[in-house]
């Protein structure tokens, strides 16, 4: 079958199809072009042979399309709408008018994720046209708000049933080229801690000595929220974090990395503390991250003492946290040490995770095997943030990853792009997991 499916993907320009979608701007932040993209998202899933609709939740709608098989319900998620284009002037060519160079096109959401959710679909329609039907109960669900943190998904998901397991295809494949199967992410918590000195900034001859510095006062709480040695000291930060299974850690141990060269392509010499863990696991661990310190008068060095000193920064959550209880414990951290201190908790996801002991992996990763000619590899965490966790834990179910888009598909940048290749196999191997399903069932 996968050479039919092959010689089906070989038959037909797709390349058409998908520069016909890229060409329809979706930009959930500004609103750009999303109503015609919703409708034209709609015509994609019909044009697989599912009933398709909307699905109203209070903001940019969901899309949804469903048609039945013998074989498991999978659930499909993929989301429509796109990053605003950024500076005009740092694309070669503009991002709505899809343009093809050295076997790639380039245009915004070709990787992310428009070429990624029409993979899948021309996958299902594919196996339809070849076979009459479809293996499994399926359900496509486009998000049309996940890059604005997807905060109406849940009510979405309410409006497609219980699936038996969720598959996603979002970001690159492995840096190495290799094709990879994906089960889990960090989550995020973004916040600011905000201290205030007097109500100007003031002199810092005439009034050092006597006026409060913030800064001091910032730098003197961070420093009792981690240990030099790469140790968060926030109680109840991660006392509910479970320890990695033994699949989880053979998993990572089989992933391959070149860390003297990576270090070097970046400019360090040696990892961030603590010592003992390797490169993949610290992507399958929880972090505190300063990402800025900065005081709001800050630009040119005068000598004050400044009124306010901000420090914004993020945590990385992994399976057993969530974002609620570590904003809670950091509150509770936070009022213990500078009561003064201001706690401004922003945007989060939770994190996701399936363990590689989940029933299905074994025939997501044979069936990847299949359609790509390699192994895949098994990634037990990815460092980056979606809204998986609203499938996994809001349904109870296993979600798997299976990224479509090449490793420097510069998605959210200026000449974003996708490699056509894999775009074509994508097309097989979306079909194929789809047979794999339904023959282990």
């Amino acid at each position: 079958m996968i050479e039919q499916l092959r010689a089906w993907v070989n038959d037909r320009d797709l390349v058409a199809e998908l520069a016909d979608w890229i060409s329809r701007p979706s930009v959930s932040r500004t609103g750009e072009g999303m109503a015609e993209a919703a409708a034209h998202g709609l015509r994609l899933l019909r044009a697989s042979g599912l009933e398709a609709r909307e699905a109203e939740t209070g903001g940019w709608p969901a899309l949804i399309g469903t048609a039945d098989g013998p074989g498991p319900h999978v659930l499909i998620y993929g989301h429509y709408d796109v990053q605003p284009p950024g500076p005009l002037e740092l694309w070669t060519t503009p991002p709505f008018v899809p343009s093809i160079r050295d076997g790639r096109m380039y245009g915004r959401g070709t990787g992310d994720n428009k070429g990624q959710n029409l993979a899948q679909l021309l996958g299902l329609r594919a196996l339809r046209d070849l076979t009459g039907g479809y293996p499994c109960r399926v359900t496509v669900l486009l998000d049309g708000e996940e890059e604005i943190g997807s905060p109406n998904l849940a009510a979405a998901v309410r409006q497609v049933g219980r699936p038996d397991l969720v598959i996603w295809s979002d970001g690159p494949v492995h840096d190495s080229g290799r094709a990879c199967v994906v089960l889990g992410m960090r989550g995020i918590l973004m916040f600011e801690l905000r201290a205030r000195g007097a109500n100007r900034p003031l002199h810092s001859g005439h009034w050092g000595g006597v006026a409060p510095n913030p800064a001091w006062a910032l730098v003197q709480l961070l420093a009792t929220m981690r240990t030099a040695d790469g140790v968060v000291t926030v109680a109840g930060f991660a006392d509910d974090v479970a320890p990695l299974s033994d699949g989880q850690r053979a998993a990572l141990t089989d992933l391959p990395v070149d860390l003297a060269g990576t270090l070097e392509a970046i400019g360090v010499t040696g990892m961030e503390p603590p010592a003992g863990l390797g490169f993949h696991e610290r992507l399958a661990v929880p972090t505190l991250t300063v990402n800025s310190l900065s005081c709001e008068d800050s630009g040119d060095h005068r000598a004050v003492i400044p009124d306010v000193a901000v420090a914004r920064c993020e945590a990385r959550l992994v399976g057993g946290q969530t974002p609620a209880q570590v904003a809670e414990a950091i509150r509770r951290h936070v009022e213990k040490y500078a009561p003064d201190v201001e706690f401004v908790p922003d945007a989060a996801v939770a994190p996701s995770t399936t363990l590689p002991e989940t029933p299905y992996t074994g025939t997501i990763v044979q069936a990847v095997e299949d359609a790509h000619g390699q192994r895949p590899l098994l990634l037990p965490s990815i460092g980056g943030s979606l809204p998986i966790a609203v499938l996994g834990d809001g349904l109870d179910v296993p979600c798997y990853g299976v990224p479509m888009a090449n490793a420097d598909e510069a998605n959210h940048a200026p000449d974003e792009n996708l490699d056509l290749d894999l775009f074509h196999r994508g097309i097989v191997t979306a079909a194929t997991i789809q047979l794999a399903l339904a023959a282990q069932s």
